[in-house]
């Protein structure tokens, strides 16, 4: 489980601003936690939520982690611990409606109650309305908790009814050796640290087979939009697309694609340090005499246009149809 000891290290002013809030009991109705991804956001959230609701009696911030609420808002089992998520693209107004008629109900062990939204800033326009009524009229014991990698595209009336707390970008080198203390492989830890996950997500992807998999389908998407026969467009409708079905797959290996891209810049350069798939140096070395920096950089131009274009709703296959034929040229 987190402790506020530990994420003290990486986060100092946001997780003593929440601590004071918690000890002098001055805990704001709303609050928005926003930063990159992988900085403890999630993190704290969770603490938060078990000291609101642990059964031990304290003036500590640290919650006791071994009552039933504690275990359950961990586990994500809490019935008054409500957590949203995008429902595809984006956060919708259904969801924040359910939300509210849940919070009409009395809660089933005490009046309080708390909501964590992650992703706030993907709320449809309907659904950032909904909830800025939810939020201005408060209930004494409901805590909301928005979680985002970008406050600047949520609206400022929402901005302007939460406390504000900035998750500050993680000292790579920091985040990399934590990641192996907890025994994350060498090679695997570059990569997590370049994708800037926190310590849960990276503890749950380490053994995940999906996660694997996603590596290897990257790697050999490559090669064929390298190959000479340009087999990457059937590639990528007979294996791409079924292994990274929704939105946030397709991110993740376009993030992982640029990771690609970028070593072979590093490579070109002689700055093998700054390699992050330390375990593809022969490939590496392979592909840059048949890759120069300059369709390297013109590549990773592509992939950056990629995802803005899924950040607009352009469908996931026709926006990877026109990456793969670029890439391919």
């Amino acid at each position: 489980m987190p402790a506020w000891a530990e994420l003290l290290e990486k986060q100092p002013v946001a997780v003593r601003m929440l601590q004071n809030s918690i000890e002098k009991s001055r805990i704001a109705h709303a609050y928005l936690f926003h930063g990159p991804r992988g900085t403890g956001k999630r993190e704290a959230s969770l603490l938060f939520a078990m000291r609101y609701f642990c059964k031990e009696e304290t003036e500590s911030s640290e919650p006791c982690k071994n009552c039933s609420a504690c275990k359950r808002i961990y586990s994500g089992n809490h019935p008054d611990v409500h957590f949203i998520q995008p429902d595809g693209q984006s956060i919708k107004k259904e969801q924040i409606e359910f939300l509210q008629k849940e919070f009409t109900y009395t809660g089933l062990e005490s009046n309080q109650k708390v909501y964590i939204i992650e992703e706030a800033d993907k709320m449809t326009g309907n659904a950032s309305n909904r909830l800025l009524k939810f939020l201005e009229e408060p209930n004494q014991q409901t805590v909301a908790i928005l979680l985002t990698e970008n406050s600047s595209a949520m609206i400022n009336t929402i901005l302007s009814r939460c406390q504000r707390i900035q998750f500050h970008s993680l000292n790579e080198q920091e985040q990399y050796n934590r990641l192996l203390q907890e025994g994350i492989p060498d090679s695997t830890a570059h990569i997590f640290t370049a994708l800037q996950l926190d310590l849960g997500q990276a503890m749950e992807w380490k053994d995940d087979p999906w996660f694997a998999e996603a590596r290897k389908i990257v790697l050999q998407l490559v090669d064929k939009v390298l190959d000479s026969k340009e087999e990457g467009y059937l590639f990528l409708h007979q294996v791409w697309l079924r292994q990274f079905e929704g939105r946030d797959q397709i991110e993740l290996g376009l993030e992982l694609l640029l990771i690609w891209y970028k070593d072979i810049i590093s490579y070109h350069l002689d700055r093998k340090d700054r390699v992050i798939l330390i375990d593809q140096l022969d490939r590496l070395e392979t592909y840059m005499y048949r890759l120069s920096i300059q369709e390297a950089k013109a590549s990773i131009y592509e992939i950056l246009q990629t995802k803005r274009r899924l950040a607009s709703n352009v469908h996931n296959t026709l926006a990877m149809e026109h990456l793969v034929l670029q890439l391919q040229r």
